[in-house]
């Protein structure tokens, strides 16, 4: 029929023909729509991952591809945290367990070989009656590297930052146990009076318990005289340890004198520092009282 019009005629053929291109149209706007905002959307962003998702194609395929989502920057800023609060733990373990090694250093290591020796030295020297001059000879042996050791292990904990709680509470024990073993054991073997062993350890005790008094006044240093003390008492011991005969008998006897006279030299002049000091404390505190009530 010629009534018919021409678009009538397509049926709906036409119509599809003419649906397709418009439908098309759409897709493509969209897309170019999405693609832009995604392209503004700042990296990083929660916002990317969705454009990410609306976007059609290869572009949905990507986040469906990924087995793990990636971190945001708050769940990144919290691991930070996280790790951040857990170093200063890790640094306080690691700071003690090194406080806890310098405890096992060179110059604590000599202390306690000095303190092992002194039971050694008593039954080397008692050995055999204590008159076996082959025993006496092990027990100079070891009483001359327990004086040994005492003169290089302090000097090793001050050159090389060495000093530790343990060794200013063991060095001294040591130096005193060491050389009261060897006085009383040759005052019981009868080779030394027992007024030399009393005047020498009393004055080492006293000594100490008068530093322990007047430490918050300040710190008593050691002096020249008592180095020398110490080295002289040292000596002179040793040649008691020996089995010695003849002019050096007569040696070692002199020796021994000079040793008790530096002893109680050495220990009035401590008695004097430690009054001095004391009364200076004294007086700096009553200064200090007086400026804190001005």
């Amino acid at each position: 029929m010629t009534g018919v019009p021409a678009s009538a005629a397509g049926g709906t053929s036409g119509a599809r023909r003419a649906k397709g291109p418009a439908s098309g149209g759409l897709t493509r706007a969209s897309g170019r729509a999405l693609a832009r905002e995604a392209r503004d959307t700042a990296p990083g962003d929660s916002g990317d991952g969705r454009a990410r998702r609306e976007v059609p194609g290869s572009e949905e395929a990507r986040p469906a591809a990924s087995s793990s989502p990636q971190p945001t920057d708050g769940s990144a800023g919290t691991a930070e945290a996280q790790g951040s609060t857990r170093a200063p733990r890790g640094g306080k373990i690691a700071a003690a367990a090194v406080d806890q090694a310098s405890v096992w250093n060179i110059a604590n290591l000599l202390t306690m070989l000095r303190l092992l020796l002194v039971p050694a030295f008593v039954m080397l020297m008692l050995a055999d009656g204590g008159y076996d001059p082959a025993w006496r000879s092990l027990a100079w042996a070891a009483f001359a590297i327990a004086m040994i050791t005492d003169l290089f292990d302090g000097h090793l904990a001050r050159t090389y930052n060495l000093v530790t709680d343990f060794g200013k509470i063991a060095d001294p024990i040591a130096d005193k146990a060491i050389m009261g073993a060897a006085l009383i054991c040759l005052s019981a073997l009868g080779d030394l009076p027992w007024w030399v062993t009393g005047v020498i350890l009393g004055r080492e005790l006293g000594i100490t318990l008068l530093r322990f008094l007047v430490i918050r006044y300040g710190v008593i240093p050691a002096s020249r005289g008592g180095k020398l003390k110490t080295l002289t008492q040292g000596v002179a011991v040793g040649m008691y340890v020996l089995a010695l005969t003849g002019w050096l008998a007569t040696l070692r006897w002199w020796v021994m004198a000079a040793a008790v006279v530096l002893t109680v030299a050495t220990g009035l002049d401590y008695v004097k520092q430690a009054i001095v000091l004391r009364r200076q404390g004294i007086a700096e505190r009553k200064a200090a009282l007086e400026e804190t009530e001005e």
